[in-house]
């Protein structure tokens, strides 16, 4: 048996002899300098004991993130944000003197009224249109989302509604929306949605007063529903904690335009404002699921 010294390497050993490599470089922040913030609070000192909240509020995408790979005109239709609903929520939001949150980015890029468990909460497809920028996405690059975008959204939200409680108020959460006139080439006949799930407070009301104009198509629930709904902006807010709320759904062709805006500002105005007067609205309670 040949010994060798305990210094000198075994022939299978390979000792690194140049320069250790570099880590690669952190991503950079996926907002820059030039990208507008998460979430925006409008009229912070409202008087008014209601909240409004705007989920899609917006169209835009971090500059880091490019278009996602879509067109302009792919990203002003209804797959990008709600059409109408952010100019509607300004204009509820001074005839009520209510403080909103209205959301910063686009939901191509991650939609705030998801669970971030649901595969759409940052879509591939958004009808039938594929989102070239999503499709090969992995976990660090939801990751940055949810820390850039999704989270300081929530995190606004939460904090208008403690701030109310901290003065001793019970809020109540009303969630401005819009959707588009036809899906899928179906026609939707609805002028205006109020969605909700087992407190009516807010909406058993408020459906009695638009449908008592005689003029409208108003969707109980349409044209999506409400109940059973997991992870959105109210499910995640308003219902565990008991707080009255509401979600309306406008038709986007009747607010695309400034003088829609401010017609259907009016209508619901008149009709939420006997609701939202009600001093008794203003309570905590539970509404179990049946």
């Amino acid at each position: 048996m040949t010994l060798r010294s305990s210094g000198q390497p075994a022939q299978h050993d390979h000792p690194v002899t140049g320069p250790i490599p570099a880590r690669p470089a952190p991503p950079p922040p996926l907002l820059g300098p030039g990208d507008p913030p998460p979430a925006t609070v409008l009229n912070p000192t409202g008087s008014c004991r209601a909240v409004l909240v705007c989920d899609h509020a917006h169209r835009a995408i971090p500059r880091s993130l490019g278009t996602l790979g879509l067109t302009d005109e792919e990203l002003s239709r209804h797959i990008a944000y709600d059409i109408g609903a952010a100019d509607l929520t300004r204009r509820l939001s001074a005839r009520f003197d209510a403080t909103a949150v209205l959301s910063g980015y686009s939901r191509l890029v991650i939609d705030p009224n998801r669970s971030l468990e649901d595969p759409t909460a940052v879509p591939v497809v958004s009808d039938d249109v594929v989102i070239p920028g999503n499709r090969a996405l992995d976990a660090e690059g939801v990751r940055r989302r949810v820390d850039a975008i999704f989270r300081p959204y929530h995190e606004a939200v939460a904090a208008v509604l403690a701030g109310r409680r901290a003065a001793g108020t019970v809020p109540a959460l009303v969630s401005v929306h819009s959707f588009t006139p036809s899906m899928r080439g179906v026609a939707r006949p609805w002028h205006v949605g109020v969605l909700w799930d087992h407190d009516p407070r807010i909406a058993a009301p408020l459906l009695e007063r638009l449908r008592a104009l005689g003029r409208w198509c108003i969707g109980d629930n349409e044209p999506y529903s409400g109940r059973g709904t997991l992870g959105g902006t109210v499910e995640s807010h308003a219902t565990p904690a008991g707080l009255p709320n509401v979600l309306l759904e406008v038709r986007q062709d009747l607010v695309a335009t400034p003088e829609g805006v401010a017609q259907w500002a009016e209508i619901l105005g008149d009709a939420l404002a006997p609701v939202l007067a009600d001093p008794g609205l203003y309570r905590v309670e539970h509404h179990p699921r049946g």
